[in-house]
Parts: structure tokens; sequence; C-alpha cells
């Protein structure tokens, strides 16, 4: 099985300066790919017959020119191939509808090159440490220093990424695990609704998102660290303060840039906090000795949409639509990185042979979990639950994960429950179907063709 790993690098200055020429090539390689397809598909569209499309291929040594460009000749061919092959590969999974269509990249702070076999190789010297060795014989920047902070296998190819100034190692390699013995969802849902309720409630825990609690698994509730909390916070205030500083500084003047600089790795620095507590959250649900997880099929982007703008009656001026309490509303949802725990916890949950599912997650919050009754009352605060037909008082969030939990169950069990695409259980029901009917289109030469026996009809009465 592919496993993934990065390591933080550390170039030296030279280094960092060859690296940073080899991306910008690689970038230039990108974006003429994308240039050409773009002057190509017009070119067909405007001149040619219908039906003829621009060749797509990963040739790249047009773009190699002593005169207009003397630089690509001091970057490793391979790199330049590279960067057009994955233009290739990407554009076949836009055709595909894997992805969307290959675009030009920014000459920006950010870069990046895949290196294959022949660029890299991994070297272990006398003390024992272990040195990567970047480019080829003639053209290469020596030993690259990075952190190994735990053992890999050799890769057959990597990625050396730069972010804000930082660069870091990545690559994928075969762990030795095999998944032939793993199940996936659908032969976890035929193994599972063969068992009895009682065993299912022992083993299934519902996962409830939230704001205030950012992740409630049954009636354990996981948030953020203090320490973490003091860190986000104090990142937010800098981020703040520093905005401030850019919206009166001159744009594209130096000081700009290096505010921009400063902002964007605070921003980075709150992203691996969240990234951090993702991680050790799903680690610990998936370590659990629970064996079947529940989550809600959650739309976030549909959920952190902004609020329209409300015209008044007269047509003069706008309504106060609570544009601020809910941009603060999503801020608050989208900071508790609730789709990264999702896809955390499925690979984790797969290498472990443990199912997981999603069911839908229309009135979860207002379902009560003991005799099932739905009312919007029921929701007496954030964090109080309060049935109004049996009484039944919990946490809203526990009450929310035992619901997702009797939801899930109920339809493990049931004969007619099917898997979607997405992981998602649904009852399809008795002669139910999945796809709509199609429309019948009505043609003009069919309209034609009713007119003229309409009229034969009539001339005969």
């Amino acid at each position: 099985m592919l496993t993934g790993i990065k390591f933080k690098a550390n170039p030296t200055e030279l280094q960092k300066e060859t690296l940073s020429q080899w991306m910008g090539c690689s970038k230039f390689i990108w974006n003429a790919k994308c240039q050409e397809d773009s002057y190509l598909s017009t070119f067909s569209r405007k001149y040619l017959p219908i039906g003829t499309y621009a060749p797509i291929n990963q040739t790249y040594s047009q773009y190699k020119n002593k005169e207009l460009s003397p630089w690509l000749s001091k970057c490793p061919s391979q790199i330049l191939r590279n960067s057009a092959v994955n233009w290739f590969q990407t554009y076949q999974k836009f055709m595909g509808g894997l992805c969307g269509k290959p675009k030009k990249k920014k000459f920006d702070s950010k870069g990046s090159i895949h290196l294959t076999k022949e660029l890299f190789s991994f070297d272990r010297c006398k003390d024992g440490v272990t040195h990567l060795f970047i480019g080829t014989k003639t053209n290469n920047i020596g030993f690259l220093s990075f952190k190994k902070h735990r053992s890999f296998k050799i890769p057959k190819s990597l990625y050396i990424k730069r972010d804000n100034g930082k660069y870091t190692v990545s690559f994928c390699y075969e762990d030795g695990i095999s998944d032939e013995k793993l199940l996936t969802q659908k032969e976890h849902l035929k193994e599972l609704s063969s068992l009895d309720q009682k065993v299912l409630e022992k083993i299934t825990v519902g996962v409830d998102r939230g704001v205030a609690r950012p992740v409630q698994v049954g009636k354990t509730a996981f948030d953020f660290t203090p320490e973490q909390k003091k860190k986000k916070l104090s990142k937010e205030k800098y981020i703040e303060r520093y905005q401030r500083k850019l919206s009166k500084q001159e744009k594209g003047s130096n000081q700009s840039k290096k505010t921009k600089l400063k902002i964007s790795k605070s921003y980075k620095k709150v992203a691996n906090i969240r990234r951090d507590f993702c991680h050790q959250t799903s680690r610990k649900v998936v370590d659990s000795t629970d064996h079947v997880f529940i989550f809600e099929d959650l739309k976030t982007s549909n959920m952190t949409k902004r609020s329209k703008p409300v015209k008044k009656e007269n047509g003069k001026g706008w309504e106060k639509n609570k544009a601020k309490a809910k941009s603060g509303l999503n801020k608050a949802i989208l900071d508790k990185g609730w789709h990264m725990l999702e896809n955390f916890t499925t690979y984790k949950a797969f290498r472990a042979n443990k199912a997981i599912f999603k069911i839908s997650a229309y009135q979860t919050s207002q379902e009560c979990a003991d005799c099932g009754h739905i009312h919007p009352n029921n929701r007496k605060s954030q964090s109080k639950f309060l049935c109004i037909s049996c009484g039944y008082f919990e946490n809203a969030d526990v009450n929310a994960a035992k619901v997702i939990k009797k939801r899930a169950i109920k339809l493990i069990m049931n004969s007619g429950t099917e898997l979607s695409k997405r992981g998602v259980l649904f009852d399809r029901g008795r002669g139910a179907k999945c796809k709509t009917r199609k429309t019948k289109v009505i043609r003009a030469d069919s309209n034609e063709a009713s007119k003229k026996i309409m009229a034969k009809q009539s001339l005969t009465v």
C-alpha cells in the first residue's frame, strides 16, 4: 500500500538559488503548455471544421531556444520533461471528469519540482545519517539536508516544494502492507448487515462535528488544547494588525511584499495547528475500541455561503441580512477542519480494516435520541437539548451523536439500504429508482408532422 511522507528540508543559500531557478523553469513549461492549448483550441474552434480538436501531447522541446529562453538549458531536461508529463496527465484527468482544466501558475513565493529516479539518490554515510543527493552527475546541487523523523523505503519519485521560504521533501512509497485483505465499504456493509442490533450498538459510534465542540464521538468530546487555542488567537491578532498595515502601504512595493510574506506565514502556522489537531483526533478515534464510524454528510460549501443582500420593499436601500454574523459563523466552521478530519479518519480506518459510513444530516440536531420526536424547539440552545415530547435532556452534541448512530444502525439492518459513490447510506425503498426519468424532447419536425396529421383528420371529417 502506498504511504505518503513529508520531511523538512534545509538547503543552503546556493542550493536555494538553484532550486528556485529549476522551479521557475518547471513553471515556465507548465504555463507554456497551458498557453499552447488555449491558442490551438481557439484556432480549431474558429477556423477548422466542426469536430476537429487541438492535439494534446507532452512535448516540450519547442520551448527550448538559445535566444528566447536560454535559462532552460541550465535546468536538467528531466525536470522539464516531468513538468510537461504532469501537465499532460492532468489534462487527461480533466477529459475524464476527475479534475478541472490545467491553469497557469502564478510566479509567486510557491514552487515545486518533480524529480524521478535519475535525479536523486539516498546515500547512507558511515555515521548512519541518510543524505539526499539532488541532480545529475554534471548538473546537481549536491547533498540536500533534511530532517528524517521516521524510517522509509526508497521511492520512485519525489517532490521538492517551497512555500513561504520553507522547503519540504515529500514522496510516496510502498510500506509492505497488502490491501487485498482489507475490506471495502460495500464489503463492510454486507458483513455488518448480517449482525444483530445489540452487536451493532456495541461496535458503532456516531461522530458529530460542530463549532463549540469541534468533534463529538459518542460521549467523548475532542477540542483544541489550551496551548493551541492561545497560539491561534495570537496569530489571528497578528494577522489583523499586519492586514491593517498592508492597507496603508503602496501596492507592489517591497514593504508590502514583506508584509504579505509575514501574513502568509502566520496563516500557514494556523493551518498547521488545525492539521495537527485533525491528525491527532483521527488517530485517537480510529485507535478506539469501536469498529464502525458514522459521519454526517455535511456540505460545507453550502453551509458557508454568504448571506444574500435583501432590498427594501420600496426599492430604496437594503434590509439588514445579518451578514456580519453569518461571516463570523462561516469563519468558525472553516476553522475546525471538518472535511480534513473526515479524510484523515477515512484513510486511517481503511488501514485498520474498520468501516466508515456517512448518513444524511437532515434534522439530526432536532431529533430526540430517546423517542425520535423531531421539532425545532427541542434544541433549546447551542449546548442544551430538551425534548418537548418525552422530556429527555442531554447535551446537544451528545444527542446528535446518538441520533447519527441510531439512524445508521437502522440503515445497516435494512435490506434495501445501498451505498452511494460518496459513501452515504440511503434507503432506496421498494420499487424506487436512483436515476430520474429522462424528459421527452419535443422537436420541431414532430410538431410539423402532428399538424399535418390533424389537418388531414379535419379534412376527412
